[in-house]
């Protein structure tokens, strides 16, 4: 909850002023975190959740924990659409956690959030990797 509350002060968001913190434990045991960087065309925007997704990935971390994700909004906030697809990618049983700067924490899973998330058959997936390698 600490990572993803400091990550938050890092947030661009000139336009909304809508700071995010996100903080994804990997399997690994390592945090990865992430804040919503805006651009003035929004549709370029990116969401705290997908940055720390994107940088465990990027670290070579496929598997995860669980998921902090903070804002100072007086309700609770979680995750847009497009982060949901992103997480069910790795884990429908992740736990989710939204807090807010008074500690206000509601728990969740990834499933809960995307009861009918897009996946790919197994077989797709094993072809991808032996591809990939």
């Amino acid at each position: 909850m600490e990572a993803a509350k400091q990550v938050r002060k890092n947030a661009y968001a000139p336009y909304s002023c809508f700071l995010v913190g996100a903080a994804l434990r990997g399997s690994d045991g390592q945090i990865y975190t992430g804040c919503n960087v805006e651009n003035v065309s929004y549709g370029l925007s990116i969401c705290a959740e997908r940055v720390a997704v994107f940088k465990a990935v990027s670290a070579g971390v496929t598997s995860f924990q669980a998921l902090v994700l903070v804002t100072d909004q007086e309700e609770l906030v979680s995750p847009c659409g497009a982060c949901r697809q992103v997480l069910a990618e790795f884990s429908l049983e992740m736990p989710v956690f939204m807090v807010n700067f008074q500690e206000k924490i509601v728990q969740t899973t990834v499933e809960k959030l995307l009861p009918a998330s897009f996946v790919f058959r197994k077989s797709r997936e094993e072809k991808f990797n032996e591809e990939r390698f």
